[in-house]
């Protein structure tokens, strides 16, 4: 299944000062973007919006929206594309349901190894009991 397409115009764009080291390019020029989505409102279907609100995500506000800060390269149309990009990606990690996990039980071997592991560490913390003080 290929993700749905979200269309540009939904999406908020703009042009801020980057940080961190890099001179008067950082100090003057707006070169990182900052990319704003409003998950709740956006087109999506309604089941990858759930999974997305429902994941654990700090780019995510209490609103729903969701902010990308894109400032790795040094220019606007750059970061721009990187912005871009990390959308897609994240609108392609939400579009598949997970697989619901299916029970298993342990095997009989794994049970009894795990025992022996318990049983082994008991006699061994045992030898190190303080026996009665007479």
């Amino acid at each position: 299944m290929r993700a749905p397409r979200l269309p540009e115009s939904e999406v908020q764009w703009s042009a801020v000062r980057a940080q961190g080291p890099g001179g008067q390019n950082v100090n003057k020029v707006a070169t990182a973007v900052e990319l704003r989505l409003d998950v709740p409102g956006c087109s999506l279907p309604e089941a990858l919006k759930a999974r997305w609100l429902q994941a654990p995500d700090s780019r995510l506000t209490a609103e729903g929206v969701l902010v990308i800060k894109a400032q790795r390269f040094r220019t606007q149309e750059a970061n721009r594309r990187d912005a871009w990009a990390r959308l897609c990606a994240l609108i392609e990690r939400f579009a598949q349901a997970p697989k619901a996990r299916k029970a298993t039980r342990p095997t009989r071997a794994s049970v009894r190894e795990r025992l022996q592991r318990k049983t082994q560490r008991s006699q061994l913390k045992a030898t190190r009991a303080q026996r009665g003080m007479d």
